[in-house]
């Protein structure tokens, strides 16, 4: 039988556990930073105010094809205090910044393929109460994205014959939609088309040259534009690089000479040896699109059996994808007639040089004097027109031709 000072004690207890019943559901049912309004006029009771300020993440919790380039945080009726993102997981942080105006965040660099991140971000409204919010998501994976190498670099000065060339990582199913998402403008006014090799090479140039001193710009807005089925592009910037001086050799194989012309004008005549009767070189327009000062070649990488493995040409210049270069010669057989008198190389053309790339040479001449993106025209030749996709060769085509391969 319990006593009258058990039964007190039990009747306080119930009340105390009841009291902090009352507080748990007062504390999860409302709003720990919300302002309490004390003249509602209704008894006394308060009633809680939630912040007005509303985050939105773009990239949605759970996620898993969000954007490596349009990830960021936005709020209205409010201000950012604080946005914090990291590799989920991690410590790592990925750097950041709020807008002037407090009203948007984005990372400073673009987010990694296939790896998953959490942002939280707190905000304030016009009264000071804060709202929150989180997300976890992963961005799109390598296998469901594309991306296009291109050339040329953003800030570079190229020769007139440089085309803008896509090179995408995957087959493009969806030509049409890529395309569109990729504009290339002149300030020349030149008209500018696009041309496919192919399912994964997309090429661009005008009609003509490029006009020299000209600014070409390229827009590349391929986020989120889907390729091919389930595959998304995940690039999106702008590209500007400049045209120089108009500079277009001519290589007269029955001269065995290189005519330089600068900007309309003949500049300087240069000796040079194409290719052997045995292995010709393609006859015409090429445009340069690489330098080295000094570079291997190795017969057996274009299909050459062991003839030839020197691993220092000198001054030598890109022409096909395919292994055509101009380039210094300092192991020309001297029991030859001199440069400019007969061809003897594999299908490059040859200039004078000497070994390690010094010296005042023709070779050397040639090389500092020339830009990628420069043309070197082959004529008379006994071998075909090189084909218009081996290299940055587009200019082989005629202008119909080239506008037929376009899908916008």
């Amino acid at each position: 039988m319990a006593t009258p000072n058990m039964t007190a004690r039990r009747a306080l207890g119930a009340c105390a556990a009841l009291m902090v019943g009352a507080l748990t559901l007062t504390g999860c049912g409302g709003n720990a930073n919300a302002d309490t309004d004390t003249n509602s006029g209704k008894g006394g009771g308060n009633s809680a105010k939630t912040s007005t300020a509303k985050i939105a993440i773009s990239a949605k919790d759970g996620s898993t094809d969000a954007s490596i380039n349009a990830t960021g945080v936005k709020v209205s009726d409010g201000k950012l205090t604080d946005v914090k993102m990291t590799v989920s997981g991690s410590e790592t942080a990925v750097p950041g910044a709020i807008t002037a105006d407090g009203t948007g965040w984005k990372p400073t660099a673009q987010l990694e393929r296939g790896t998953k991140y959490q942002i939280s971000a707190t905000a304030k409204d016009a009264s000071g109460r804060t709202a929150a919010a989180n997300s976890i998501f992963t961005t799109v994976s390598s296998s469901n994205s594309f991306i296009g190498t291109y050339t040329p670099d953003n800030g570079t000065t190229v020769g007139v014959g440089m085309p803008v060339s896509f090179n995408f990582d995957k087959v493009i199913s969806n030509q049409k939609a890529v395309q569109s998402h990729i504009t290339v403008t002149s300030s020349s006014g030149q008209q500018v088309a696009g041309h496919w090799f192919g399912a994964q090479r997309l090429d661009f140039r005008p009609e003509e040259y490029w006009k020299a001193g000209s600014k070409v710009t390229m827009k590349i807005d391929l986020d989120g534009v889907e390729g091919a089925n389930g595959v998304f592009g995940v690039q999106k910037k702008t590209v500007t690089f400049t045209i120089g001086r108009s500079q277009v050799s001519t290589v007269d194989v029955d001269t065995q000479t290189m005519t330089v012309v600068r900007d309309g004008k003949t500049f300087k005549t240069e000796p040079i040896s194409a290719g052997s009767p045995e292995h010709t070189t393609y006859n015409g327009q090429m445009v340069i699109s690489e330098k080295f000062v000094q570079t291997r070649m190795n017969g057996s990488t274009v299909g050459y059996g062991g003839e030839y493995d020197i691993p220092d040409v000198p001054h030598a210049m890109r022409l096909t994808s395919s292994g055509t270069f101009i380039h210094g010669n300092y192991w020309y057989n001297r029991g030859n007639p001199p440069f400019g008198q007969q061809g003897t190389s594999h299908g490059c053309v040859g200039l004078a040089d000497v070994q390690g790339a010094q010296g005042d040479t023709s070779a050397k001449w040639f090389y500092d004097n020339s830009l990628v993106g420069d043309v070197i025209v082959v004529k008379n030749s006994p071998d075909k027109t090189v084909s218009p996709d081996n290299g940055l060769n587009g200019w082989n085509m005629s202008w119909s031709a080239w506008t037929a391969g376009s899908t916008v």
